[in-house]
């Protein structure tokens, strides 16, 4: 397998960073070049901006500068980990990518999806996934499931519902219009049954 540029989106609580540990798992276990990261993160300056976007109130940052942090990270993130890993032949399973933004920020936060893509192409150009994986599940049992995390990154978190329901909205109208590179998983099924499921459409779609 050549390098391949597979990302994981989906609410908060859809189980995304669970089946990008059993995808590199599975990954792992063929002996495989890979490299797993996330967003935002991914590198030490993203991870600072991954810090002040992910913690404390929900209205610390207004829409457009929490898309410009994102985006910022975002730039960090891909000269100098997701390009060079992919120029190297290496596969990269990156947990969030620009779907998140377009859908948090251009859809929920009402920012308006053609001024991420103007950001989009400014910021990191053309770049796409190979594959992305969209995780669905119903907000609600997403929400209570983040409640049993232990974690202070929580800001997205305490949006309300139509916040949240909004997300949902937006990933399942971006999976339809990228047929091509979008898959849409039920993420209210059993964890070992979805990773079956992309396993099985990575291996059609590239082996």
């Amino acid at each position: 397998m050549n390098s391949l540029f597979i990302t994981f989106e989906g609410g908060d609580g859809s189980g995304k960073s669970t089946q990008v540990d059993l995808l590199k798992d599975h990954f792992d276990r063929l002996n495989l070049n890979i490299i797993k990261t996330r967003e935002p993160g991914g590198t030490p300056s993203a991870e600072i901006l991954r810090d002040i976007l992910t913690k404390g109130e929900v209205n610390r940052w207004t829409p457009m500068s929490e898309a410009l942090l994102m985006w910022a990270a975002r730039h960090e993130h891909l000269v100098n980990v997701i390009e060079p890993a992919l120029k190297s032949g290496k596969i990269v399973i990156c947990d969030r990518f620009y779907d998140s933004t377009f859908a948090y920020q251009g859809v929920a936060h009402n920012l308006g999806i053609d001024k991420m893509i103007e950001l989009k192409k400014i910021v990191i150009g053309e770049i796409e996934p190979d594959i992305t994986f969209i995780m669905d599940i119903d907000p609600r049992i997403g929400l209570k499931r983040t409640i049993e995390r232990s974690t202070l990154e929580n800001r997205f978190e305490n949006y309300d519902l139509k916040f949240h329901n909004d997300i949902r909205d937006a990933f399942i109208k971006i999976a339809n219009e990228n047929k091509h590179r979008c898959v849409i998983i039920d993420a209210s099924l059993n964890e070992k049954e979805i990773n079956k499921i992309i396993i099985s459409k990575i291996n059609e779609l590239f082996l």
